[in-house]
Parts: structure tokens; C-alpha cells; sequence
């Protein structure tokens, strides 16, 4: 663990980073038991687990016993912390809350140059599940193609999804791409699309050509961030609904909590969650998005589905 940074004041949150919403409502739909958060994010506390020193921003923080109270609220029993950049390629903090998660949590992780394969392995162990790849100039430089075969090479074998964070027209540009990579590839937050577009524009189409392949996942998070209309997001929405009608045993949900690099103030994490009732309107599709298909892809324990009421 990190030591905390002592006498240090911490530094304010950078624009983008507001904090998360102050009262989210208590959802009105009823979850299945073992819904799973597959997209958020255990940040700080800085005192405890420091920020890295080149980051591209500051966060309010949003530890993991904040994080845990918000799943108690919105129904929510698993989990899948995602590695933030802002936290580099330190990974003390995800594994703090693997560990408190007790199998109920799994993890994505940053692979950076000097990450070994025993990192790795260790990793492994304690719950990790997948690796990010940021192809936002925001967050990092754009990850060359050896980089990203030095991290295929250091994760083989462990059955690792590759997670891609890309924006507007990038899901295109990087088709061929994707469609190489070895194994489950994921697509954050729908690619996050512009709609300006329209649900016919490139970025979409190849999106959709995507997830036709069979190996292409793709998380159904952050309406709030693509829709053009504001909360209650009826374009975004309808985006992920048709995704989910397209390839409901390949995708995931997450609340994207919470919400860094942003514009305007945080969404509501409990209409995020109402809202599912129009992205997953039929049980079974519902189940699949937030029970069968993150067990499936992130490799939670089964006696977890079980268990988790």
C-alpha cells in the first residue's frame, strides 16, 4: 500500500472533475440479484493512495467505502474497477478494493512499460480481469502498436479482455485494429459516439460491424456523456437500447462513477440506473446485462451470483 502523503495539501480537482451527484434517488426499477457495476472507477483517498505525479488530472476522490454505499443504495452487489489514469500505473488502490470485494469485485488495469509479467500474475490473483487501452489524447498519447503488443505479450494466457476507450469517429479509424487483437475485446461507453452524426453515421456503423464479429463487447455506460438532449438522455439511450437488441450476450453496464472529465455537473446514478428499464426493457435481457454477461466476461466466482442478494 502507498504510504499517505504527509503534510501535503491535496491538490483541487481539475474542471471536468465535479463531484458526484449529492443525493441520487433510490431506483425505482428492482435489480436481479447479482447485478454488476462493470465500468467505475475507486479514486483516492489522496491522502491514502496519491495520485501519480504526471497525471492529465485531479479527481475529486471517491474512495471505496463511498463507492460501496452508492451499490447498497442503487442495488447494485458486484463490481468492476476500472484503473483510472489518474492513478498511472500504481495499482494500490484497485487492489485495496479487490481486496475488500471479497470476489464480489473485479478489476481493469493499466499496463505501462515497466509492468512485468509477475506484476501481472499478481494481478491476476487478486481479481484483475482485463486491461485499459486510452486512446484519448486527454488521458495519455496515443498507445503505439508495439506498446500494445508488449502488453499482449505480458498478459497471454490469462484470459485478460482488452477494454478500448476511444471517441467519435476513433471506433472507425481503429476498426482493423480491434478487429485483430487476440481474444474478448470491450468498447467503452458505446465508443463514445457523437450523435451529431445521427445513428447512421460512420462512427456507429462501424461500431455495430463490430459487434457483429462475435469477439467485440460493448458497455452500454455513459449516456450522460454522448446524449445531445440532457438527462433523461432519450438519444443515448436509444443508442444502447439497440446495441443491447443487437448483441445482448455481449454487452456490460456500468455507472461510469464517478463521472471524471465531464462536462457540466454529475448525473444522477439512480436515474442511470431507472434508465435501464429502456435499455434492457425485457427480464432476460436485463438479467444478461447485469448478471450472466459481466460473470461471463470478467470471470466472477458462480457461488457470487448465488449469493449476492
Amino acid at each position: 500500500m502507498t504510504e499517505p502523503a504527509l503534510g501535503r495539501a491535496p491538490a483541487p480537482p481539475s474542471p471536468g472533475c465535479p463531484p458526484p451527484h449529492p443525493a441520487p434517488r433510490r431506483p425505482r426499477l428492482a435489480l436481479p440479484p447479482g447485478s454488476c457495476d462493470a465500468h467505475l472507477h475507486v479514486l483516492g483517498p489522496a491522502e491514502v493512495f496519491p495520485y501519480a505525479a504526471q497525471r492529465t488530472f485531479t479527481p475529486v476522490d471517491a474512495p471505496k467505502e463511498q463507492v460501496t454505499a452508492l451499490h447498497a443504495h442503487l442495488g447494485l452487489s458486484r463490481a468492476v474497477v476500472v484503473q483510472s489514469s489518474c492513478n498511472g500505473f500504481d495499482h494500490s488502490a484497485l487492489l485495496d478494493a479487490l481486496a475488500a470485494g471479497q470476489g464480489r469485485t473485479r478489476g481493469v488495469a493499466l499496463i505501462g512499460d515497466t509492468t512485468t509479467r509477475t506484476d501481472v500474475e499478481a494481478l491476476h490473483r487478486a481479481g484483475v480481469r482485463g486491461f485499459r487501452l486510452n486512446f484519448l489524447p486527454h488521458l495519455r498519447t496515443t498507445p503505439t502498436r508495439s506498446e500494445i503488443d508488449s502488453v499482449l505479450e505480458r498478459v497471454d494466457g490469462l484470459g485478460w479482455a482488452a477494454e478500448l476507450h476511444v471517441t467519435g469517429d476513433e471506433v472507425a479509424e481503429y476498426a482493423s485494429l480491434i478487429r485483430g487483437l487476440p481474444g474478448r475485446v470491450v468498447i467503452d461507453h458505446m465508443a463514445r459516439v457523437d450523435l451529431r452524426a445521427g445513428t447512421d453515421g460512420p462512427a456507429v456503423r462501424a461500431l455495430r460491424a463490430l459487434l457483429e464479429t462475435g469477439d467485440v463487447w460493448v458497455k452500454v455506460s455513459g449516456v450522460d456523456r454522448i446524449s445531445l438532449q440532457g438527462p433523461p438522455y432519450a438519444d443515448s439511450v436509444a443508442l444502447a437500447a439497440s446495441l443491447v437488441a443487437q448483441a445482448p450476450e455481449r454487452v456490460v453496464w456500468g455507472t461510469d462513477y464517478p463521472h471524471v472529465n465531464i462536462g457540466g455537473e454529475a448525473p444522477d446514478d439512480g436515474l442511470l440506473v431507472d434508465l435501464l428499464a429502456d435499455i434492457a426493457p425485457d427480464p432476460v435481457l436485463l438479467r444478461r446485462l447485469l448478471v450472466d454477461n459481466p460473470a461471463d466476461l470478467f470471470d466472477f466466482p458462480a457461488r457470487s451470483v448465488a449469493s449476492d442478494r
